[in-house]
């Protein structure tokens, strides 16, 4: 079969290329139904129960999706009647934002007073026109004296402001809807900035966030994909020295990531942060079948073969080896369908059909490109790679001493593996020069953090929110809330209670304080809330019958760990001190919590799973149990050793690495599964020993495994630059797997196969390889 295809790619390249690109253009057509999903909600499948439990309470209280306007004079304080005045247009125009609902500011904060037997509820800037400088002082004392407004709108030394806009989004169209809102907020931020160029005006917000996803991922792919051609197109050049077989190999890339992208668009597939690397990490995975390919076919026109002989005999030599390694990418890349993380699943399979794709290409396109190009070798019959020489002896010669060191290297890099922390900061998912973790970090250093967790505590009877019992409760525990040292501020019902308990009774401190009848509470919010305006009733925070209201804790930017942490501490509390009540805490940030450590347990099966079928693989493939099983050790190694440097690189591992080991575990087996297909080529049909073997293995495949591995290095090194956290992560510590990899078959392989593989026929001096091995000249077959 293989043959026949092998005729068809030489005999008539002209029309493989025509079918080749009618089959492309048909497939890269469903690109036009790709849509990229900012949403953060895309990290999280149906049935993930942080997600359930948050979308749950968003139907109970009103959604807390927002955008917020951080204000930060220059110099000086925000109670200054301009900059008041400045705060006042601002918040009056952020209604107009599409699909807000509600707008929260120092300007429009609902200040209560009272006035004879009245309830004066009202803006605590009604009309900035009617400001003076002698109204800062009280002005400012109010705002930031205010357990609701402190931390949260203002900061303590009032010199930071937020403007926090509140956003609805329908979910109709998620792919317009961010945008959207984002187009609007910018063109806010513009006007902002021309008439109050004194101040900085920085955004944050979970919509904001959700753009920068979007942003970061959409600026990398015009950024890295471009990147990471120049260094194909140079590294083949340079490395093997052909103009045509660049260009051959371009074409194949090209038509990789189309038929990829499009044959994603066409099966519903959606791009997110993670998946929308697919391009890059194809791009460098299609090159190393035509490297290999590529490689073979030179030696064989410089052996004096005619050039449909040479591609013809380079298509056998590494049909099966290339097969192979395509086959255990892939397997290693759908291994990604245990992760919890449904963008991960994505890139897992969109990878895994461009790499099967790029294996189709690589032997029947790519022949017939060759044929068609002109090509230039001139015949050499004794070829010499002096590298591969040299290294292959010094491996043979030094076999006693490199076995035991390199095991040991192994050891001692793996020993450090359980020191990884699985541990996630989704706010450092962006690098420092991403606009929004600009914004957030400056947030967290001069008002509070974006780590925020909802309480929703549940009395299961109407009205049972204004009963003493319930109200008291609330307030111990905000107050044991507030004392944490991670918070940074409670919005609690409570304060309100008590701020409406002072108010009704003359303004009086000393009533600073809960009411102790029930009733009492029920009618001082029936009167607050019918004097509140449009937009800022108590949805946020009560249910509709009045049977549990919400309490929203704001942090520090905490790490996963301490989010997890504190959750058990909130939960510890409630079962102590009022488990008669029903407890729901979630949201967003503790979704991100979770997700990290509930990949790390599904992916650990998907690895054992995709190990198995690999092993399997490679015995059926190698024609030896005992080849599978000797592979075993050097397919495992990298990974482990690479979890084992990224302990001193950043000893955290969380939702991008968690996904890591099964995406390497396929790739590193490319190197393994070439040298061992040569050392058993060599051995068997070759009658050679186990010294001379590793010697034809190392002369054969050495030059194209260094070569393939500098442009799989190279490819994720590229990614690794990407401002977008997850992706860099993943590049980085797969980089380094795959260089690891390489290093392990070269320098532990060889004498663990010389060590199990040796007989007493087999048995020479260091001083004979030697010598054999300088004086020989390799052929491959």
């Amino acid at each position: 079969m293989k043959e026949r295809v092998f005729d068809v790619a030489i005999k008539h390249p002209i029309w493989v290329l025509l079918a080749s690109i009618i089959l492309v253009v048909a497939a890269a057509a469903g690109a036009k139904n790709l849509v990229f999903k900012s949403d953060y909600r895309v990290f999280f499948s149906e049935e993930n129960p942080q997600l359930t439990s948050f979308e749950s309470m968003q139907k109970v209280y009103n959604k807390s999706d927002n955008v917020a306007f951080i204000i930060a004079p220059k110099e000086g304080s925000i109670f200054t009647p301009e900059r008041l005045a400045a705060i006042h247009e601002l918040t009056l125009q952020s209604w107009q934002v599409p699909y807000s609902t509600r707008v929260d500011s120092i300007t429009n904060f609902q200040h209560t007073v009272a006035e004879d037997d009245d309830l004066i509820v009202e803006d605590l800037v009604l009309d900035p026109e009617t400001l003076v400088q002698a109204d800062m002082p009280r002005l400012k004392e109010l705002a930031t004296n205010d357990p609701l407004m402190r931390s949260k709108l203002i900061s303590p030394e009032g010199h930071v402001s937020v403007v926090n806009i509140t956003i609805q989004l329908p979910g109709i169209n998620p792919v317009a809807e961010v945008p959207e809102v984002v187009s609007k907020i910018r063109d806010l931020e513009a006007q902002f900035i021309k008439a109050n160029p004194e101040v900085d005006l920085y955004l944050s917000g979970m919509v904001m966030m959700n753009n920068s996803f979007a942003e970061a991922s959409q600026n990398d792919f015009s950024t890295l994909v471009p990147l990471m051609f120049l260094i194909v197109i140079v590294a083949i050049i340079f490395l093997l020295r052909t103009f045509s077989g660049a260009l051959a190999t371009i074409i194949i890339i090209i038509f990789t990531i189309l038929s990829t992208m499009g044959l994603a668009g066409w099966t519903g597939f959606y791009l997110t942060g993670p998946s929308i690397s697919t391009p890059t990490v194809v791009m460098t995975l299609a090159v190393a079948d035509c490297v290999h390919i590529l490689a073979s076919f030179f030696y064989e026109l410089r052996q004096g073969e005619e050039k449909s002989k040479a591609l013809r005999t380079s298509l056998r030599i590494n049909f099966s080896p290339v097969f192979l390694t395509s086959a255990t990418t892939a397997i290693g890349f759908l291994s990604m369908n245990f992760s919890d993380s449904p963008p991960f699943r994505d890139l897992g399979n969109m990878v895994a059909a461009g790499v099967m794709i790029a294996f189709v290409l690589s032997i029947t396109l790519f022949p017939a490109l060759l044929m068609l190009l002109p090509i230039k070798v001139k015949p050499q019959k004794e070829e010499k790679s002096a590298l591969m020489d040299r290294l292959s002896a010094f491996v043979i010669a030094k076999r006693n001493i490199l076995l035991p060191s390199m095991t040991v290297i192994i050891l001692a890099m793996v020993v450090f593996v359980p020191f990884n922390k699985l541990n996630d900061d989704f706010v450092k998912y962006f690098d420092k020069t991403v606009p929004f973790r600009q914004a957030t970090d400056f947030m967290q250093d001069n008002l509070s953090g974006l780590t925020s967790i909802e309480i929703s505590v549940n009395t299961g009877e109407s009205s049972g929110i204004n009963a003493p019992a319930y109200l008291n409760t609330l307030e111990n525990f905000s107050q044991w809330l507030r004392a944490q040292p991670e918070t940074d501020h409670v919005s609690t019902l409570t304060d309100i209670v008590k701020r409406l308990n002072k108010n009704m009774h003359g303004d009086d401190p000393a009533y600073y304080k809960l009411p102790e009848n029930r009733e009492l509470a029920a009618q001082y919010l029936l009167l607050y809330e019918m004097s509140l305006p449009y937009g800022l009733d108590l949805n946020n925070q009560l249910n509709v019958d009045k049977s549990s209201s919400r309490i929203v804790g704001t942090f520090k930017n905490l790490t996963s760990n301490e989010q997890v942490e504190l959750e058990k501490r909130l939960y510890k509390w409630f079962a102590d001190n009022a488990s008669q009540y029903t407890v729901q805490i979630a949201s967003p940030t503790l979704m991100f919590a979770h997700i990290g450590q509930r990949n790390i347990q599904s992916m650990l099966i998907g690895i054992t799973f995709a190990l198995i079928l690999i092993s399997f693989l490679l015995g059926i493939a190698l024609k030896s149990v005992r080849y599978g099983l000797i592979s075993l050790l050097p397919n495992l190694a990298p990974a482990a050793m690479g979890f084992g440097i990224w302990y001193f690189i950043d000893g955290q591992v969380g939702l991008a690495l968690s996904v890591v080991a099964g995406m390497t575990l396929g790739i590193v087996v490319d190197d393994t599964v070439h040298f061992l297909s040569k050392y058993r080529h060599a051995r068997i049909d070759k009658g050679k020993n186990s010294a001379q073997a590793v010697q034809y293995a190392f002369a054969s495949v050495g030059r194209a495994l260094w070569i393939t591995t500098f442009v799989l290095v190279a490819g994720f090194l590229v990614l690794a630059q990407s401002s977008f956290k997850i992706n860099a992560d993943m590049g980085l510590l797969t980089a380094i797997t795959i260089l690891i990899a390489l290093v392990v078959d070269f320098l532990f392989l060889p004498p663990l196969l010389m060590k199990l593989d040796s007989n007493t026929n087999d048995q020479i001096t260091n001083e004979n390889t030697q010598g054999e091995t300088d004086a020989s000249s390799t052929k491959t077959a």
